[in-house]
């Protein structure tokens, strides 16, 4: 018997804490804990190098962050300090290699680092504010939606704008020549996508960059670009949606993207991203896309699909596989924006070609963002 405690954010004011059991012949999921919070703790993340400290948002008009010590039984302490973000609702907060948070604004374009004190349980108010602002203004006339942080260097932040089709590359610079310990955030280029098609998460495996495109409802793979040229290569794109949804009525908008790394049990990598329907349900729920990458390295080399899989959600939009230790990787977590479907656990079989449902929690009607303890 193997058990996890798994930490789930969404829109209300607490964080639930679950507890994933799995045995040779059965499966548990289990609601443990409630933890109160700030109001809509939509995303989660760890510190990178403290376990015991988990940071959310709080996805509001005027957005703030908070930072949570992790009981050992899997609960959360009260606040253990809160910070604005200085926009409006941060969808998505990262912890990075330097114990810095980086959090941004979705709906006014912007972004905020902040650095943290006591080992991360705090954040730094006295330090300079660190602030990007993205363009209110292109040649598109897009407003700008900036939807996650990808850490590509120590110094480089990656930021897929899902306004303006666009992911920034903003840089730490110092203040001044002589000023090591003030810094401020610059765009220094940018990764141009196709047009209107609103590039929402992003992830960097073995010199290719994958981009779920939420407007496009597209997969696309492309070669990393050099320093801070928008000299990137598409190499292959392809559509997320199922060919069998509903003939009336849907409204697809691209959700989660995940590509676990290859494992004993899996060695082979899968990319899983999550269709949301954000018309009229279909009463299989949305479906998570699998593909693999073929031929790579030739002038073959592809995105293929492999299964759509219904999941019985609704407006999927967290998503999250378990850590390889003890065999977490065989189990994909997922839940809907919408819906009473609760959570739901599914195997990951064949080799990760497919999933499999084995157990669900409704007790809590939906989620948006896990972490794995």
């Amino acid at each position: 018997m193997v058990s996890w405690r798994i930490l789930a954010g969404g829109y209300d004011a607490f964080i639930a804490t679950y507890i994933f059991t799995a045995t040779a012949n059965s499966y548990t999921l289990d609601l443990w804990a409630k933890s109160a919070t700030g109001q809509n703790p939509t995303w989660l993340a760890k510190h990178p190098s403290n376990h015991s400290l988990v940071y959310t948002v709080n996805e509001l008009g005027n957005g703030q962050m908070q930072s949570y010590l992790i009981n050992p039984v899997g609960s959360l302490s009260v606040a253990l300090d809160t910070q604005a973000t200085l926009g409006a609702n941060p969808q998505y907060l990262t912890v990075l290699s330097n114990g810095k948070v980086m959090v941004v604004n979705t709906s006014t374009g912007s972004g905020r680092l902040v650095n943290t004190t006591d080992s991360g349980a705090k954040f730094n108010a006295s330090a300079p504010v660190e602030y990007v602002q993205f363009p209110a203004e292109t040649a598109r006339d897009e407003v700008s939606n900036p939807t996650m942080v990808l850490e590509y260097s120590p110094t480089e932040l990656w930021i897929p704008d899902r306004g303006k089709d666009i992911i920034w590359r903003v840089t730490e610079q110092p203040v001044g020549p002589n000023i090591t310990d003030i810094f401020k955030l610059n765009i220094t280029g940018n990764i141009t996508q196709p047009e209107k098609s609103g590039p929402r998460q992003i992830a960097i495996v073995d010199d290719r960059l994958y981009v779920l495109q939420e407007k496009s409802n597209t997969l696309q793979i492309q070669t990393v670009p050099e320093l801070s040229e928008d000299n990137s290569t598409v190499i292959s794109r392809v559509p997320i949606i199922p060919t069998d949804g509903p003939r009336y009525g849907a409204d697809w908008a691209a959700g989660a993207l995940v590509i676990p790394p290859p494992s004993e049990k899996f060695p082979d990598r899968y990319i899983y991203v999550s269709n949301r329907n954000l018309g009229v349900p279909d009463e299989r729920g949305d479906t998570i896309a699998i593909f693999e990458l073929v031929n790579k390295g030739t002038k073959d080399e592809a995105l293929k699909l492999v299964k759509q899989v219904y999941t019985g959600l609704n407006q999927i939009r967290g998503v999250s596989i378990g850590p390889p230790e003890d065999g977490g990787d065989e189990y994909l977590l997922a839940s809907g924006q919408t819906g009473q479907a609760g959570v739901v656990v599914f195997q990951r079989v064949d080799g990760g070609r497919d999933l499999k449902p084995v157990v669900a929690n409704q007790e809590i009607p939906n989620r948006t963002t896990f972490v794995w303890l």
